[in-house]
């Protein structure tokens, strides 16, 4: 599968033609509205044989070429248009297929060993009939490994809705989490409707996590988790009510997101996780938890500082990092999840905790402010699918901002206003996937379902195996 980006005019005809794909599975695999509207600078995902690389700063045509095990001569056949000599960042190479030609006495089995795949994975890449049937001289596609990852979904849709979701994305996912039991100060939990969440998880083998908060929208939640953080009776009076509704539920772990906690309380913090451990693995529940993104273990401010990233590392069994929201829909302009400080973020945990237990935050969802901004004006959110469409309906090119790997424009509406938006494509849905690759990281962790983003879906399957128990 690789990645288009429409540039001078083009037509999704001269697209479909260059690439030799039927221009209905193209239009079907990317949910476009109007097949007839393209826009310069948006992206395509086309279901054709290799898979793309978006250049990052530092990146030679050798380092790329051995990365994927082709050559730097096939990246340049494949990409007619290249400058070997001048590569962009943000700029998207087509990695062409390995291919091979089977030899006499070949299995599928003998190849799958060789190149490090499987059959299966032979056998649907190249379309084969039969597993075995195979002869000297014909040409096959080898597929590339696909690391098997875990994938887990927030999300805060309504309990039927959520459920619809779920089931249509249970493939690709291992765990969900609906949003979010509220703690109080008496050690009670806030009610939520998930049973229709809770069943279609279960009907198509995606396992429920009950995530459980300090805060909302409107309420910072400091003084609520220092009440239950400082007093150990309300903490195991909370963690009874946990423990009782993940068995009435059918929860099979729990995620602590805990946020805004005193700087003094971090201590306390890290000692309620421990206690959380303490009382859920025994009957077979797992913990894991999810934590501002830092770039040091002394990096100042509410949000970070009670986030011990060593002792979250050490205890629980999978750590989600909170890597957005930089774009803040209160703040000014800019990339939501921008892949120079997620990748700070990810250096730093594995500093102080194993890969293994690493999970990449990656925001799902489009923002549109008025310009100038307003300090404190709300930025409105979407979807990458209406950030498109509003692109095209205000004829504004989409730009790709090389640092922070995201994509982006400017607009002027009917009453003469003008926006910026800062989305996700599949450009940037890639340069995360590949940040995943490179640290073998445990998986992805969306925020959050419910925001209609078709290429992202499609990419993760083409880059991973997600993990199913």
């Amino acid at each position: 599968m690789v990645i288009h980006v429409v540039w001078g005019g083009e037509t999704l005809w001269q697209i479909a033609g260059y690439y030799n794909v039927n221009i209905q599975t193209i239009i079907e695999l990317n949910q476009l509205e109007d097949p007839n509207q393209l826009v310069n600078g948006q992206t395509l995902i086309i279901p054709a044989a290799g898979s793309s690389y978006v250049i990052k700063p530092g990146d030679t045509l050798s380092t790329i070429a051995a990365q994927y095990g082709v050559s730097a001569q096939a990246i340049i056949i494949a990409n007619p248009s290249l400058n070997p000599n001048l590569l962009y960042p943000g700029e998207t190479l087509i990695i062409p297929p390995v291919h091979y030609i089977v030899q006499p006495h070949d299995t599928l089995s003998h190849i799958a060993n060789h190149f490090g795949t499987t059959v299966e994975a032979l056998v649907a890449e190249n379309q084969l009939s039969e597993a075995n049937l195979i002869y000297p001289g014909s040409p096959l596609l080898i597929p590339r490994p696909r690391p098997v990852i875990e994938v887990n979904a927030y999300t805060y849709q309504e309990d039927q809705d959520a459920a619809r979701t779920i089931a249509s994305l249970s493939p690709l996912l291992t765990y969900m989490s609906p949003f979010a039991y509220m703690i109080t100060e008496t050690g009670e939990l806030e009610p939520v409707e998930d049973e229709l969440t809770i069943a279609a998880a279960w009907e198509n083998q995606v396992i429920p996590m009950m995530a459980v908060t300090n805060f909302t929208s409107t309420e910072a939640g400091s003084n609520l988790a220092h009440t239950i953080l400082a007093n150990t009776d309300l903490q195991e009076r909370l963690l009874t009510n946990i423990v009782t509704i993940m068995r009435e539920k059918g929860y099979s772990g729990i995620n602590v997101d805990f946020e805004n906690v005193l700087p003094d309380d971090r201590e306390l913090y890290n000692q309620f996780l421990e206690r959380v451990v303490a009382r859920l693995h025994p009957d077979g529940y797992f913990v894991s938890t999810a934590v501002a993104p830092k770039t040091s273990a002394g990096q100042a401010g509410l949000l970070y500082e009670a986030h011990d990233y060593e002792a979250h590392g050490r205890i629980v069994d999978f750590v989600i990092l909170m890597t957005y929201e930089w774009g803040y829909r209160l703040g000014p302009p800019q990339a939501i999840s921008p892949l120079s400080n997620m990748r700070q973020v990810v250096e730093y945990a594995l500093s102080v905790m194993p890969a293994e237990k690493i999970f990449l935050g990656f925001q799902i969802y489009a923002r549109d402010w008025l310009l100038p901004h307003v300090e404190g004006q709300e930025a409105e959110t979407f979807s990458p699918q209406e950030a498109v469409q509003r692109a095209i309906r205000y004829r504004a090119p989409i730009q790709y901002d090389a640092d922070t790997q995201a994509p982006f424009f400017r607009y002027t509406d009917e009453s003469g206003q003008a926006h910026e938006v800062w989305f996700e494509d599949a450009r940037s849905a890639q340069t995360k996937f590949d940040l995943i690759k490179e640290f073998q990281l445990r998986g992805v962790s969306y925020w959050a379902l419910g925001y209609p983003y078709p290429q992202n879906w499609a990419l993760l399957e083409a880059n991973f195996t997600p993990r199913k128990r």
